[in-house]
């Protein structure tokens, strides 16, 4: 199993096939708009800015387990992410990331990655860079700014143009 076996739902409703994304970079998140953290969107949308047209997808998965700090409609999410941080990339459905009801894909991260606590993600924020063979190669703590990912990132990239 690998991260091209898992389909998403997008804000919309319709069914994103992980599998479409093959030979892109790939920093997924779980975000929310009303954790302190937030101003994070405002990097990763910088971040998308810099390197979309290179090969790398930004995908923000709103998540509401911490603290609800998630708003409720995709309507709502997707309006707050654009008016207070200018988010063009791409956000996902509300999901929950870990529990009986976690999203698959990102059951797989988390037990693909571990943690220093074991698999279960601790907050919002959390980031998993993923290369362009589907191979997840890092989990990041929630702390950690997206801007800090920017040189693995460009060396992920060179190496995924390289195999074009």
């Amino acid at each position: 199993m690998n991260i091209y076996d898992f389909s998403v739902r997008k804000m919309d409703g319709e069914r994103l096939e992980m599998a479409t994304l093959r030979g892109k970079v790939l920093l997924i998140v779980n975000t929310a708009s009303k954790c302190g953290l937030a101003p994070q969107l405002a990097e990763l949308e910088a971040i998308h800015k810099d390197f979309s047209d290179k090969g790398l997808v930004v995908l923000g998965f709103p998540c509401g387990q911490f603290a609800g700090q998630e708003l409720e409609t995709a309507a709502d999410i997707h309006a707050f992410c654009q008016r207070n941080y200018g988010v063009t990339f791409r956000m996902l459905d509300k999901i929950d990331v870990n529990g009986k009801d976690a999203d698959p894909l990102f059951v797989f991260l988390r037990k693909t990655t571990g943690g220093f606590f074991g698999d279960a993600i601790k907050w919002n924020f959390t980031k998993f860079l993923v290369d362009g063979a589907g191979k997840v190669v890092r989990r990041y703590a929630p702390a950690t700014s997206p801007r800090k990912l920017v040189g693995r990132i460009e060396t992920l990239l060179a190496r995924a143009a390289s195999n074009r």
